[in-house]
């Protein structure tokens, strides 16, 4: 009796034989990997995002790469450069 009350009292395990096992290695892993495919795929959807905002699915104007020759931008302003200058009918 005296022996069963001494292992039901002493069952706390040492320092040294706590570790987390092959299940917490497999576990930590397949963490890293999911943070891994969700970086993906956030990097794939704003890629996604960006390109519909050019395309003007978002109801702003779609996007051009050609630079308008009249010293505005595609707003209809004039520019930093175009601003002080006025034109002179001779």
């Amino acid at each position: 009796m005296q022996m069963l009350l001494t292992v039901l009292a002493d069952s706390t395990p040492e320092d040294s034989e706590v570790v987390a096992g092959p299940l917490g290695f497999a576990l930590w892993i397949f963490l890293i990997i999911a943070v891994v495919v969700l970086g993906f795929s956030l990097v794939k959807q704003l890629r996604k995002a960006e390109a519909a905002k050019a395309a003007g699915l978002y109801g702003d104007e779609p996007a051009t790469t050609e630079q308008p020759t009249d010293g505005t931008t595609t707003g209809g302003t004039p520019t930093d450069e175009t601003a002080g200058q006025q034109k002179t009918d001779g």
